[in-house]
């Protein structure tokens, strides 16, 4: 299954011109409402925290091995021309082209959600560290303007929708289903003595990730048709639906 690193944005500085919090605090609350759905997914993830920076949050994700490097953010126009610009602009490097394809997925998705969709743009980039030294493909996402009124106030109120959205793209890159999360709940593997398989994809012909033993305890995320997303110790994959009770 696939593993992320999930870097929100670590700048406590960045103040929303609401008056409601800074870009830390949006962005942190962004990645806290991706987890039920990266859960019920089964992309696993490693979280960076807010005592970090991007530099550091770079580093101890290219010390590990990830499939994906996402990172969220909210942009501001600057001086001069201060809560006058609004969009999303999805951030790649220029010779990555997994970073790209992903970038276009996350605009095409977003472009259903924001009220600007002309304003949904990707562009690459030499200058921002972390899609310029991350090890994987990476994007940065800077989610509206927080300088802007209008957008500060759409990430918002919009926080579980931009949440759902942006894993529903990460499905799309990785090429599994998108699965609406439940309250995980345990289930006991019934396999009449033998053995169940975890599998990577929802199919009885993909790779097999782990051999589950019979009796065994498994936490469960979400189903798709006939198979339920399961956690199984430091394992997740999909689990035949058949086998477990």
């Amino acid at each position: 299954m696939p593993i992320i690193y999930l870097s929100p944005s670590t700048q406590e500085s960045n103040m929303y011109v609401t008056g409601t919090g800074s870009e830390e605090y949006w962005m942190n609350r962004l990645a806290d409402a991706m987890i039920p759905y990266l859960n019920s997914c089964g992309i696993r993830y490693t979280r960076n925290n807010p005592d970090m920076t991007a530099g550091s949050s770079i580093r101890q994700a290219n010390q590990g091995w990830y499939d994906f490097y996402l990172a969220l953010h909210s942009n501001a126009a600057g001086e001069g021309n201060y809560g006058g610009v609004r969009g999303i602009i999805a951030f790649y490097y220029p010779t990555s082209t997994q970073g790209q394809r992903a970038a276009q997925i996350f605009v095409n998705n977003l472009r259903g959600i924001y009220p600007l969709p002309d304003k949904v743009t990707t562009r690459s980039t030499t200058s921002l560290g972390e899609v310029r030294d991350s090890k994987f493909p990476a994007v940065l996402l800077e989610i509206g303007y927080h300088d802007n009124y209008e957008d500060a106030r759409w990430i918002e109120n919009n926080i579980p929708e931009i949440a759902r959205n942006l894993v529903l793209s990460l499905t799309d890159y990785f090429g599994i289903p998108f699965i609406w999360p439940v309250d995980p709940w345990e289930g006991t593997v019934h396999a009449g003595g033998g053995t169940l398989n975890l599998r990577s994809r929802p199919t009885t012909d993909s790779s097999v990730i782990a051999s589950i033993p019979d009796g065994a305890t498994v936490r469960i995320y979400g189903q798709y048709e006939d198979w339920y997303v399961v956690r199984y110790g430091d394992y997740v994959g999909y689990a035949s639906t058949q086998f477990i009770r």
